[in-house]
């Protein structure tokens, strides 16, 4: 039996509107559908209602109806099976979406037939090593950001390249990319923009005091291992704007490529079509 999940954007009626009337479409395409059953997501023809752990053995195909952010924490559930996602864009630039709502239909079928571009996008693995050998390990489609999380000052952090220090930071904070991630937080602190295709993370620096900092381009092979240079508290590491944890004075951060990546439908259409889209590159010339 072919499965589909579907995750929903918190909050969005529209979702469960379209929700409602896909999982009997697939339903009669021969598909099984599972979705997340988060709160205030009401029972539905066609479907089932999953938990988390439950959604990434349940999907084949994940569908997420919502936008860039619904997204990633789709990835967080069906990354590691290699489960491909299709995403329904509800939110306000989408840059990993493929389609909006009136379009989601046609796309389906696109991808069950095969025409629609299957990408491989690369994921960072986020290894954070405490003072007392405690670790934590999450996955990374976008970015892994560390920041103050409290006062607004600036704080020291070293960073190291294949075990070659990079440089010693008086920043905002440090941002370490994907290419996917390149459009979000790194884009906004004046990163580069990388196409998907690029095998490469991109370290930037937020708001950095000295002004010669720039960002950094680096093989996606790479270990880049991040620590504070310097005492601070209320530091703060952020994986894809969908988890976070206190970074502490000893604590090590290690960023390197994670397996499988994620693999993620593409819009019709060229990369840089979609950014002429997103960004409204082009606006007002003749």
């Amino acid at each position: 039996m072919r499965r589909v999940g579907l995750i929903l954007k918190r909050g969005k009626p529209e979702a469960i509107d379209i929700a409602a009337e896909l999982a009997p479409w697939l339903t009669a395409r021969g598909w099984e559908v599972a979705v997340l059953g988060d709160p205030g997501v009401p029972a539905m023809d066609g479907a089932r209602l999953v938990d988390e752990r439950e959604l990434g053995a349940s999907s084949d195909l994940l569908v997420v109806l919502g936008g860039d952010g619904t997204l990633l924490r789709g990835a967080q559930y069906v990354a590691d099976r290699g489960v491909p996602i299709l995403g329904v864009n509800l939110g306000h630039l989408g840059f990993l979406t493929s389609c909006n709502p009136a379009d989601a239909r046609r796309a389906l079928e696109l991808a069950f037939d095969g025409k629609l571009t299957l990408e491989d996008r690369l994921r960072l693995r986020c290894q954070i090593t405490r003072s007392n050998g405690e670790k934590l390990e999450r996955f990374a489609c976008n970015d892994a950001v560390v920041s103050q999380g409290a006062l607004a000052r600036l704080i020291e952090i070293e960073a190291l390249l294949d075990g070659a220090r990079i440089t010693r930071y008086r920043a905002d904070g440090l941002i370490v990319a994907t290419p996917t991630g390149s459009t979000a937080y790194n884009l906004a602190a004046g990163g580069p923009i990388v196409t998907p295709d690029v095998d490469a993370v991109v370290v930037t620096p937020i708001c950095p005091h000295t002004l010669s900092n720039r960002p950094v381009v680096a093989p996606a092979s790479s270990r880049i291992v991040v620590r504070l240079a310097s005492a601070a508290s209320h530091v703060m590491v952020t994986i894809d704007g969908q988890w976070g944890t206190e970074l502490g004075p000893d604590d090590v951060l290690e960023i390197s490529r994670a397996s499988p990546p994620l693999k993620l439908y593409r819009p019709e259409g060229s990369y840089f079509d979609v950014l002429t889209s997103k960004l409204r590159w082009g606006d007002g010339e003749g």
